[in-house]
């Protein structure tokens, strides 16, 4: 849940606001220009500067990418990064004269901080790019310094309480207004509410009184219907209004201000950072033992110190930050071929880890348009007549046609109907009537007056039903009847108009508002934003993949659970945002978890839900691209927005989609997993690699009476395992991994380290007493040999272990590498046997090692790999995970 001070910050803006907008919805135009200050003929521009100057720019609070040097320094902030430059500096200090080891971790360090860098850099760069608006200027009546007013374009961010705007179809609304005058005007709201469809508006004058009297100080400010939304786009009509409000005073404005600010840490953060602690506080205990037995043991503290300083070097994962940049600059360069730019780098392993995605339904799951879905008659079933009538009525209309105009136009090709008629007059749409006619001349000397309109409007105006060939009277029991039907229609999500005719004689003159009473109700039509093709196998494809999909949006319940239905989701129980806000955190926990469809959903309602799920051990994706998405977006693991979302949730998503589709969305989640398993697989390898290692160093420190291996040799040999390394971003997983969902776990990583670790000590002691006794490898003047033959075996094993650990299948048998993997692997190996005959073996104290020791070298290795797999298996079986 949202913390009590973010809460508070979000309502109480939008609670100030409602009551402001509320209090001048209906005021009389001149009463309303009087209080703004302002008149039909604009501000000028002095007064212009001056409300600029109180008021400030008309601009919404958003979050400005930082620049490119904290980018860097945040590239940074890692603990093993902090840990490797401490380890550079102390080794920079003690050994001044050979700054090899130094040197070898700074390549590191840099190559890590620049992957990240430059990936984050270069995605935040995009993100900024798509963040323009739909339209960046608006149009005003302002008044010239000559006195006269004038229409021109300006910059919406210098709009000021007072404007005189004009909107057409296709406009983005500029600011908060209060209309003054309309025609015909439809706006979607979709990016505030989630409603897709468009909503009317008008100006006071045209709005019925008790219209009026329901907009009370208790209802949503978006249900005004004379007020129009900054950020809301003009779908059809024309319309002029005054601003009420700008920039940080606007509805939208009042939700910018609540999401911008720290975000909440994702599951990949949290993981990182136990993983990172647990390892660190392992070497702050292991490295002071090591210290301590080797100086009381050797009595050459200076030596000791050294020692345990490339011990330190040994146990540090130091190819951690570097692999999991790698990892995840991988997986973005992959996501950007399916059109998807990754914001943050991190998101992609919380792709993988995601187990509950929570999206809305206008344009992810639908078409994002309307359809005629059924022409009915008023009996509910099938009519192609009623399709005869409202295309007709749709076509020979000379006004701006609104979306479920066209929708019936689209729905078949009826243009031949149109050669049997021709226009004689029409009574256009007005919101108190909510219904429009055309009459038509048709052909044998009649004519035709043909109306659609709401269902209430329609059956006050009908006085008779077409049954069958027959006209009826229409009685109150069949006018209930057929109310039902439009209630049926309405519960399935569908919204309803009702087509109605009536034949006449020539009337000779103008038709009006009267002439349309007595008319014959012929049927309904029906419509739906529908569903996607893609959808229900989407949805299916991430349920496959172990993803819940749940839908939280601001769309009414009835049209949510239709499309979620035909999703195939499960809709037994649905909620409303009314009863999310009446529950506290632990009642709300227990109901996201058993419900599917989330309607009527405010912005903070929804990232109640998001908190709610985390808090019960989900990592959560939401997908949104609305103002009241931004929220969520921010408070989810992953925020997923589209290229044509608004500004504000842009800003607040981790990952934007060039294309609104599930699918791409399942790809992104395979791509996740993908990269967190081979993450996985270096963290694993390397602990339990570094685990087994420091009780080979505590042994072999406490019995023998050198070094077990020179400083210089353990970090060439890190080094070389290191390289070993770099392959991973490019192995594959197996196809059974990929089928659910995987996160962090600390507890597994430490259970892993500690049972699998192990393992290598038990074949470095069998090459501790190969070298001792069978090749005499048993006095300091022997050392040499004795660390040359550790140093091949402890790389051979560390090396072919990579193989062991990133499957849980049979290596080389059930599942083989990918390329990179092999033959990097082979050839750090070869490397490693043949570094004992070179010169640079020489110079780091290594002699060539007799020719029957690669003999036990092979049987030890083959043992080795025998044991892990055996263990393995017993593994899996006890604890159900291998990475």
């Amino acid at each position: 849940m949202l913390n009590q001070e973010t809460k508070n910050a979000a309502r109480k803006p939008a609670a100030r606001l409602h009551i402001a907008v509320a209090q001048e919805a209906y005021r009389h135009n001149s009463a309303l220009l009087a209080a703004l200050g302002s008149d039909v003929d604009g501000l000028g521009a002095a007064e212009i500067e001056r409300r600029l100057e109180r008021d400030g720019f008309n601009e919404v609070a958003h979050e400005k990418p930082p620049h490119w040097t904290l980018q860097l320094l945040r590239a940074f902030a890692n603990p093993f990064i902090v840990v490797l430059l401490a380890l550079a500096v102390v080794q920079l200090l003690t050994e001044a004269d050979d700054p090899t080891g130094p040197i070898i971790i700074g390549v590191m360090v840099a190559v890590s901080v620049l992957l990240r860098f430059t990936q984050e850099f270069r995605s935040a760069r995009d993100a900024e790019r798509l963040k323009a608006m739909v339209r960046n200027t608006a149009t005003v009546t302002r008044r010239a310094e000559d006195g006269h007013s004038e229409r021109i374009e300006v910059p919406v961010a210098e709009l000021v309480p007072g404007d005189i705007v004009h909107l057409a179809a296709g406009d983005m609304v500029p600011a908060d207004l209060r209309l003054l005058g309309a025609k015909d005007l439809f706006v979607s709201q979709a990016i505030l509410t989630g409603e897709s469809l468009p909503v009317e508006k008008s100006a006071p004058q045209a709005i019925p009184r008790e219209v009026q009297e329901r907009h009370d100080a208790l209802d949503s400010p978006l249900d005004l219907p004379s007020v129009c939304y900054m950020g809301t786009n003009v779908v059809s009509g024309t319309a002029t209004g005054v601003v009420v409000g700008t920039g940080r005073l606007t509805y939208l404005g009042s939700l910018a201000r609540s999401i911008v600010g720290q975000r909440a840490q994702t599951s990949f953060d949290r993981g990182v950072n136990s993983v990172s602690w647990l390892l660190i506080r392992f070497m702050a205990v292991m490295v002071p033992v090591v210290f301590v037995i080797n100086g009381v043991d050797k009595g050459d503290w200076l030596q000791a110190f050294l020692f345990a300083l490339s011990v330190a070097v040994g146990l540090t994962p130091e190819m951690l930050p570097m692999i999991v940049s790698a990892n995840l600059a991988k997986g973005a360069l992959a996501m950007s071929r399916r059109k998807v730019v990754v914001k943050r780098l991190d998101a992609i392993q919380n792709f993988g880890a995601m187990d509950v995605l929570c999206t809305d339904k206008t344009g992810t799951l639908t078409l994002d348009r309307i359809v005629l879905e059924r022409h009915l008659d008023l009996d509910g079933d099938d009519d192609e007549d009623v399709l005869a009538y409202g295309w007709l009525n749709s076509h020979f209309q000379t006004g701006l046609k609104n979306l479920m105009d066209k929708a019936v136009l689209a729905h078949r090709d009826l243009d031949h109907l149109a050669q049997r008629y021709r226009v004689v007059d029409e009574i256009p749409f007005d919101f108190q009537r909510r219904r429009m006619s055309v009459v038509l001349e048709d052909g044998a000397g009649g004519e035709l007056l043909v109306c659609k309109g709401a269902v209430e409007e329609m059956l006050a105006i009908s006085a008779f039903e077409k049954v069958g060939e027959r006209v009826e009277p229409i009685t109150d029991e069949r006018r209930r009847a057929i109310r039902a039907v439009a209630r049926r229609l309405n519960d399935d999500g569908l919204r309803v108009l009702v087509v109605a005719i009536k034949r006449q004689p020539p009337a000779g003159r103008a038709y009006g508002v009267a002439d349309e009473d007595g008319l014959i109700a012929v049927g309904c039509l029906a419509f739906l934003d529908p569903p996607k093709d893609t959808a229900a196998s989407a949805i299916a494809a991430l349920r496959q993949h172990g993803v819940a999909v749940k839908v939280v949006t601001g769309d009414n319940e009835a049209v949510t659970r239709k499309i979620c239905a035909e999703v195939g989701l499960d809709v037994a129980h649905s909620v409303r945002g009314a009863e999310v806000e009446s529950l506290d955190d632990s009642a709300l926990d227990a109901l996201v978890l058993r419900t599917t469809v989330f309607a009527k959903m405010s912005p903070l309602q929804k990232a109640r839900v998001v908190k709610s799920l985390q808090r019960s051990g989900h990592t959560v994706g939401f997908l949104g691209d609305g103002i009241n998405d931004a929220p969520a977006l921010r408070e989810a693991d992953v925020g997923i927005s589209v290229d044509t979302a608004t500004d504000i949730a842009k800003e607040s998503a981790d990952i934007i989609l060039l294309e609104k589709n599930l699918m791409v969305l399942e790809e992104g989640v395979i791509e996740g997993r993908v990269t967190f398993g081979n993450i996985m697989k270096y963290i694993k390898m390397t602990a339990s690699s570094n685990f087994g290692n420091v009780f080979s160093v505590l042994i072999a420190s406490a019995f023998l009476p050198f070094l077990p291996m020179l400083p210089l040799q353990l970090l060439v040999q890190n080094l070389l395992y290191d390289l070993s390394q770099l392959s991973i971003p490019f192995d594959r997983m197996d196809e059974d991994y990929l089928h659910k969902p995987q996160r962090w776990d600390a507890g597994d990583i430490g259970r892993f380290m500690v049972r699998i670790g192990p393992i290598s000590s038990i074949f470095d002691l069998t090459t501790f007493l190969l070298m001792w006794y069978v090749f005499g490898a048993d006095s300091p003047a022997q050392a040499a040999l004795f660390q040359s033959g550790w140093f091949v075996e402890g790389l051979l094993s560390q090396t072919l272990i990579v193989h062991m650990i990133r499957t849980r299948r049979i290596p080389f048998v059930q599942s083989w590498a990918a390329a990179p993997v092999l033959s990097l692997t082979a050839t750090i190996m070869l490397a490693g046997m043949l570094l004992p005959f070179t010169s640079l073996g020489a110079k780091i104290g290594m002699v060539p090692l007799p020719s029957a020791y690669f003999g036990w070298l092979a049987l030890t290795l083959l043992c080795y790999c025998g044991l892990t797999q055996a263990v393995k298996v017993w593994y899996i079986r006890r604890y159900g995970r291998w990475l």
